[in-house]
């Protein structure tokens, strides 16, 4: 059995972040699936929120109107309000380890304007902001490697769970296929999103719903996770991310006659406005057949700026339409369309990082979360763009220092290591001799066409039923399915069979918060409740595991400063 006082799972910015705070005074270890500078944050690209007030005057206040407002009111206000005090602070932190941000004139930390901010307060490298930061942090992690072990290319199957409390994780090398299980005092889960549950989305082959569904099978509920949210520049048919960054340094949305249709749907803030609002204006042309050519996307227009300025602040999505589809910006439109992009729920946590598991605030000692598989609310029912990457330093920071805190005090937690490596072991050798007829290749690509076609921009009572019918019949399917390598060593498809277990339960639970959700907020629009509903759905919903059911509660959200009001802009 490995030991180590934290584990921290996913070394992405949230995960190599909290592994910084944990390692002044204790041992971590940090096991990532992925190469850590192969995190998906590094997928980020347009900025940073910070309210510095460089260019404007900016305020936090401001900024936490903004998010809270974009959030269609579902934030909870405690949490951003802590959360959007520490940005600058964050920035300049960042600065100090080495992550180089693009300057104005004067020397100053460049600042662009990002979709329903107020001011100009996205603080970017070029358009490889996530990049930036992955790289800076991963540095420092090297630079600690005395007491960060990184544990690359491991998987994680399950949580231990003792007596109520959190004590470790079964895992296994990919490599050479072991199974072990790692003793811990506090765990923290970074484990990202689960965007890959959809056909179109912008996310990594990693993100598949691992860390939440196993907080999930361990008895910890999931907080609002019918708030998926759809980047309105998704790259047609593959949805890699033109950032829109593109949008906030002057770029246009076209439809196929050749217009700015955003004037129609948010007339004050145009291509900025938040984006679960400019994702239904381009579903809505679409679905109109005002698509480029009668097709299923529109354009990303951004000639008019120049090679200059693409060079100097859009290099990356200039060098990504090359790539990909041989499509040059400088001298032709790039044609995109809506992408599932970010997860607005997920693991229940405070404003610490601490796991909690009802709406009494009950914690799950030993056990914090932090990132986008994170649900503090801050983002409510949408997230505004370059919030995401503060989300995850500045509750990284805080997740890690709790679990700290926690681990100074504590024990190791006993924990019956043989028995639940030999769970996990059964479950592997289950799959090995299913010899079943059906094609996992096949189920996972009925699962992301209707998700995507009946639990995407726009739903309604009768697709969500139909959805959840759907991803039930998958999930029996699932069990018949035939594996073709049963080796030991970097068997790939044992783990994409895994992930496409958990990403079908995660599924289902989207699709059912879906259905109960009778109203229209943020990224969640039904077209037979398209109105937003403070008097019935004013709450965060649960979706908790009940005799292999899922049982849906709700808990209040916390409004401080801002009473909800309607959301124009």
């Amino acid at each position: 059995m490995i030991k180590h006082d934290v584990l921290i799972v996913g070394a992405g910015l949230a995960g190599m972040r909290a592994a910084l705070e944990v390692c002044k005074e204790l041992d971590v270890g940090l096991l990532t699936k992925v190469y850590p500078s192969r995190s998906h944050s590094g997928a980020a690209q347009g900025g940073i929120a910070a309210a510095l007030g460089n260019s404007e005057d900016d305020s936090w206040e401001e900024h936490m109107f903004d998010t809270v407002k974009g959030g269609d009111y579902l934030n909870d206000q405690d949490a951003v309000e802590e959360y959007v005090k520490a940005a600058p602070e964050v920035i300049y932190e960042l600065e100090h380890m080495g992550c180089a941000f693009s300057r104005t004139e004067d020397g100053k930390i460049a600042q662009r304007s990002f979709g329903g901010h107020s001011k100009p307060r996205a603080c970017f490298s070029a358009d490889r902001t996530g990049h930036a930061i992955l790289h800076a942090l991963h540095e420092q992690v090297l630079k600690h490697a005395k007491s960060i072990k990184v544990y690359s290319e491991w998987y994680m199957h399950q949580l231990v769970v003792e007596e109520g409390r959190c004590c470790g994780v079964v895992v296994s090398n990919i490599r050479t296929g072991e199974v072990e299980v790692i003793h811990a005092k506090a765990v923290i889960f970074a484990t990202g999103g689960y965007g890959r549950v959809f056909q179109i989305t912008t996310n990594a082959f990693a993100g598949t719903a691992d860390g939440a569904i196993a907080a999930f099978r361990a008895g910890v509920p999931l907080e609002d996770c019918e708030f998926v949210q759809f980047h309105p520049s998704g790259l047609y048919r593959q949805g890699i991310l033109f950032s829109e960054a593109a949008r906030g340094e002057g770029g246009y949305l076209l439809n196929g006659k050749g217009e700015r249709f955003m004037e129609q749907y948010a007339p004050s803030r145009m291509e900025l406005a938040p984006r679960d609002i400019v994702a239904r204006a381009e579903q809505s042309e679409i679905d109109a057949g005002r698509g480029v050519n009668g097709e299923d996307y529109i354009h990303l227009d951004l000639r008019h700026l120049g090679e200059a300025r693409i060079m100097e602040r859009l290099p990356q999505i200039r060098q990504l339409g090359i790539d990909f589809i041989g499509v040059d910006c400088v001298k032709d439109p790039l044609p995109i369309q809506p992408s599932a992009h970010y997860s607005m729920g997920g693991i229940p946590t405070d404003m610490f990082g601490q796991v909690i598991i009802d709406a009494d605030k009950t914690p799950l000692k030993g056990f914090f979360a932090a990132g986008e598989c994170a649900c503090v609310s801050v983002h409510g029912a949408n997230r505004l763009g370059t919030n995401s990457l503060l989300d995850a330093t500045v509750f990284g920071g805080r997740a890690g220092r709790t679990a700290l805190e926690y681990a100074k005090k504590v024990e190791f937690g006993k924990i019956n290591g043989s028995h639940e490596k030999a769970r996990v072991l059964d479950q592997i050798e289950e799959i090995f001799q299913r010899d079943g007829t059906e094609s996992y290749n096949q189920i996972r690509n009925e699962m992301k066409e209707v998700m995507m076609d009946k639990c995407g921009v726009f739903r309604d009572e009768e697709n969500l039923k139909s959805c959840i019918s759907t991803i039930q019949g998958l999930k029996e399917r699932y069990k018949k399915g035939k594996v073709t390598d049963k080796g030991q060593l970097f068997n790939s498809e044992l783990y994409e069979i895994v992930e496409l277990g958990n990403m079908l339960e995660m599924a289902e639970i989207i699709s059912t918060a879906a259905l109960a959700r009778q109203e229209s907020r943020g990224g969640h629009h039904r077209t037979d409740f398209p109105k937003r509903d403070d008097e019935n759905f004013l709450k965060h919903s649960l979706v908790y595991p009940k005799d292999g059911q899922l049982e849906l509660k709700y808990k209040p959200v916390v409004v401080t400063r801002y009473q909800p009001k309607e959301r124009t802009y």
